[in-house]
């Protein structure tokens, strides 16, 4: 298995892994997400009925009002944040929402994460030390993505 590193910036500290959920769509909180279960609930985004609970969300950043952060809260009140973030747009409303969330978080990456990662692959964040770590989707063992798909 060969696995690809990206370093970029720590905006949230902690270490998570899971599988990746990647968009190139920036991802409104009020309207555009269900805080209840994670899921994606914005008509016309890419990932309009998917859920990110517990993945890694790799994602331009956030997009409409301050209540977007309100949004990303509950989520982690609710059990269903993200396992981490990666964005690459930093704004002051994904900085607080990232720090509500209280998920590991990283931007300002030395590639481009949406050439490097993609929808299922294994997406480790140790954004203390600005590390991301992807295993590529065809690398992982079948019975590991049938672990975390269910």
């Amino acid at each position: 298995m060969s696995a690809v590193t990206i370093r970029g910036r720590k905006v949230v500290g902690g270490k998570a892994a899971g599988e990746a959920l990647v968009t190139r769509e920036t991802i409104s909180g009020w309207g555009g997400i269900n805080e209840r279960d994670g899921s994606i609930i914005e008509r016309r985004h890419e990932l309009v009925g998917q859920s990110f609970a517990g993945k890694v969300l790799v994602f331009p950043g956030a997009k409409g009002s301050s209540g977007w952060s309100a949004y990303f809260h509950m989520t982690r009140l609710n059990g269903v944040a993200p396992a981490a973030m990666i964005f690459t747009r930093m704004t002051t409303k994904i900085a607080l929402g990232a720090v509500v969330t209280r998920v590991p978080a990283v931007t300002d990456l030395d590639s481009d994460p949406f050439e490097a990662i993609e929808t299922g692959d294994w997406v480790e964040v140790d954004a203390d030390a600005g590390v991301v770590t992807v295993t590529k989707r065809a690398d992982r063992p079948k019975e590991e993505i049938a672990e975390t798909s269910a």
